[in-house]
């Protein structure tokens, strides 16, 4: 795919084909796929250190992406981006291919970590901003994850090490979309405002329209942020976004679109 500069533009064209691959690999996790996308449009063309023809350079930044079921919105980034080709792009999901379903750390440049088993990024996202202070150098490190994962202990046992560490240099991005495989997050584990968690913990943190790319972007590009601790970015999402008959819908957390289904969504978007 051919790179645009306007991160709308980029979002959009993701979005179509987002539906389009759901339905032609037979893939689940739509839903969540939608949610993120100017989150990762945000970061990979408005604030990240990266060159794709020089993917595995020691300075560039990294992106952790920790919901790794949506692995789709991920290898679609980084194939506009340059990173993946359209020929191992054709391979996601087939058998013998360079794409599974979730994430395969050097499976393709560009992805930096295996995932899937949700609440791991964040502590490795961690040990590698820590490498980066060890070998004294000054790359940034964004970890995505979802607002369901922080039901994860994990998560919060590097949210307490993170900022004793003083990692500046760390940033995680919340795709808060307020749902969970089986039910909405605060019927889950109740209702409690993440960026005041983040905070307690010794975070920078701050609350955002996750699908406002361009402000997004701001955001992201500015860390460190000048307090000396980590920061992260509670973006508020919505499952699904894009597709008014997907919008805040947890069905389509496992459900796949059908061709007629594919050709509304399409036409809604304005990509046909």
């Amino acid at each position: 795919m051919n790179e645009s500069n306007n991160l709308e533009d980029i979002a959009l064209r993701i979005r179509g084909e987002l539906v389009k691959i759901s339905n032609q690999a037979n893939t689940p996790h739509l839903g969540s796929s939608l949610s993120c996308v100017e989150i990762l449009v945000a970061a990979y063309w408005g604030a990240m250190n990266i060159d794709s023809t020089k993917p595995n350079s020691p300075d560039r930044d990294r992106l952790i992406f920790s919901k790794g079921h949506a692995a789709t919105t991920l290898y679609l980034a980084l194939n506009m981006k340059g990173f993946i080709s359209d020929e191992t792009l054709a391979t996601y999901a087939k058998s013998g291919g360079l794409l599974p379903e979730h994430p395969v750390y050097k499976s393709a440049p560009g992805i930096e970590a295996t995932s899937g088993s949700l609440g791991h990024g964040l502590p490795l996202g961690l040990g590698i901003a820590v490498s980066a202070r060890i070998h004294k150098t000054d790359y940034r490190v964004y970890v995505v994850m979802s607002d369901g994962e922080s039901n994860e202990g994990s998560v919060w046992e590097a949210a307490m090490l993170a900022p004793a560490q003083q990692l500046d240099n760390l940033v995680v991005i919340v795709d808060a979309n307020q749902w969970q495989a089986t039910g909405r997050s605060e019927d889950i584990t109740g209702d409690s405002s993440l960026k005041e968690k983040f905070e307690a913990f010794g975070w920078s943190s701050c609350d955002i329209d996750g699908h406002d790319v361009y402000a997004l972007a701001e955001v992201l590009r500015k860390v460190p942020d000048g307090s000396g601790k980590p920061v992260a970015v509670i973006a508020h999402t919505i499952k699904g976004k894009g597709v008014s008959f997907m919008e805040d819908d947890n069905n389509w957390h496992y459900r796949i679109p059908n061709k007629e289904e594919v050709k509304q969504a399409l036409k809604e978007m304005g990509l046909t």
